[in-house]
């Protein structure tokens, strides 16, 4: 999804977030917090995440400087796409944006230094829900653009793998 933007010479203005564009698309929730993360150097990976129910999140995520390689897993029971993932490169010159739907794992790999990321969610960060899925599962199969190993927190070193655990999601 891309919103366009308008510029000048002073600069630029976008609208990033229209209820009823989102609308169109079949999309109705309300989002409830706006998130932004800041990584120095290129090669951050952050993810696979997710949130559970009750506290399960849509995200919009968009990129406001630098650029990331934005991936979304579909981790929902039954659905004709579990275990597929998308990756798309989200920067601030594309100014794309992506909608990730709860029901999939959320990851990104910074392409450069010094980049910013917004988000917004449909419900508040509620620790008692945070998963998250190693982000080189062998059976997801990611194709990330880097040829070294990616900078993680420790947390996301000891993620596990999707077959381990509880998915609580159907299509």
């Amino acid at each position: 999804m891309n919103s366009p933007k308008f510029g000048d010479d002073r600069g630029f203005f976008s609208e990033v977030y229209k209820e009823d564009v989102l609308a169109e698309y079949g999309f109705n929730e309300v989002f409830t917090q706006d998130n932004h993360a800041y990584s120095s150097e290129a090669g951050v990976l952050r993810g696979l995440h997710y949130q559970s129910p009750p506290f399960a999140q849509d995200k919009l995520v968009r990129v406001v400087r630098g650029s990331i390689y934005d991936v979304a897993v579909d981790i929902r029971h039954g659905s004709p796409t579990f275990g597929k993932w998308l990756g798309v490169e989200l920067s601030a010159k594309n100014w794309k944006q992506l909608l990730v739907p709860k029901g999939f794992a959320h990851g990104y790999l910074t392409l450069e230094p010094d980049t910013e990321v917004l988000y917004k969610v449909t419900n508040p960060y509620a620790p008692e829900c945070d998963q998250g899925i190693l982000w080189n599962d062998p059976a997801i199969g990611i194709e990330w653009p880097i040829d070294e190993a990616p900078i993680l927190s420790a947390k996301d070193e000891v993620l596990p793998l999707m077959a381990d655990v509880s998915l609580e999601f159907t299509f």
